[in-house]
């Protein structure tokens, strides 16, 4: 792999990185605990919803977004031919 190559993955990598790492903590901190009292006034299975999210949604979250970057590192890994 070419270091121009090299660098392009390293940069999609930590770009997809990034982005996921932010909608985690849009989810855990920002609905969990910042926007909590507005997210309560909305009911889910008999629970307020903004601690559903600080008790139970971010694990959620958290468990998909680990598939979700799975699935993007191996269509990167494809993408630059690094795959196994």
């Amino acid at each position: 792999m070419t270091p121009e190559k090299r660098a392009d993955y390293w940069k999609a990598n930590v770009r997809l990185l990034a982005i996921l790492l932010i909608l985690w903590f849009i989810v855990s901190y920002g609905f969990g605990i910042l926007l909590v009292e507005q997210l309560n006034t909305i009911m889910l299975g008999g629970y307020p919803l903004g601690f559903w999210f600080a008790q139970q949604g971010s694990i959620y979250a958290f468990l998909i977004l680990i598939f979700v970057y799975a699935g993007a590192m191996n269509r990167l890994d494809k993408k630059f031919d690094v795959h196994e």
